[in-house]
């Protein structure tokens, strides 16, 4: 076989990683809410989680809830599109290259891990957040799969906006959003920090890691901040989740 004829050798014949070849043993779900930072899922973020999932030699199955999105944004003005409506699976399925699964079929039987991006998709498709705050809803679908992992002893990871949904469906458990003050900008959505409190969890300033729930969040674009440090942070998230699923 010539250098080139596998997915390893896109990477060229001196720099294949012997681990990258491994044959994964168990699949992730990554669960996604739509594409699209204002709407859907923070396409940067799922595709940093891809990343790393794939570094560490994680097969990934990818899964959306079939529903209407809440509305659709016109990204280019940051306004609602009044004459639009769009399916959160069917927008989903642009990020997983068509590779896309209802959540319906998200288990725990077949699944090690769960991970949730973040983006408002979070707070408008997945839950009620973004309108009714500490008073939301959590998609029937989304809880019963967060309650399912965690009741399995599975580890869950969430990032940016989406730890909101941990906070709602699991009691006590301990999540971050990043710091609880903008500090002039750098943290603007600080005060969503105060709204975990609210829902009887615990929050942390920084990246942190529930071990007694086996939660792991980071703050991801809750803060201003350079994309590659972003990626780095989904990076360390899906490296404990991977342990935690004993990867």
């Amino acid at each position: 076989k010539k250098p080139g004829q596998d997915r390893g050798d896109c990477l060229g014949p001196t720099l294949r990683s012997p681990r990258a070849r491994a044959a994964p043993e168990v699949q992730r779900g990554l669960v996604l809410s739509g594409c699209g930072v204002y709407d859907g899922t923070e396409i940067h973020e799922a595709s940093a989680i891809l990343v790393h999932l794939s570094r560490g030699g994680a097969e990934v199955q990818i899964f959306a809830p079939d529903v209407p999105q809440m509305h659709v944004i016109d990204h280019t003005k940051g306004q609602p599109s009044e004459s639009e409506s769009r399916n959160v699976l069917a927008e989903s399925a642009r990020i997983a290259r068509g590779k896309i699964t209802s959540l319906a079929q998200l288990s725990a039987t077949n699944h090690d891990a769960a991970i949730f991006p973040g983006g408002f998709g979070a707070a408008k498709n997945l839950s009620t957040f973004a309108v009714d705050g500490k008073d939301c809803k959590v998609n029937k679908e989304v809880e019963r799969v967060m309650k399912e992992f965690h009741g399995a002893g599975k580890p869950i990871g969430l990032c940016c906006i989406a730890p909101v949904l941990a906070a709602k469906v699991i009691r006590g458990v301990e999540v971050t959003v990043g710091h609880e003050q903008e500090e002039g900008g750098k943290w603007p959505y600080a005060g969503t920090a105060e709204a975990i409190k609210a829902l009887g969890a615990k929050h942390c300033v920084k990246a942190h890691v529930d071990q007694k729930n086996k939660v792991v969040t980071t703050p991801a674009f809750m803060c201003e901040t350079a994309l590659h440090h972003i990626h780095d942070g989904i990076g360390v998230m899906v490296k404990k989740v991977l342990e935690l699923a004993g990867k």
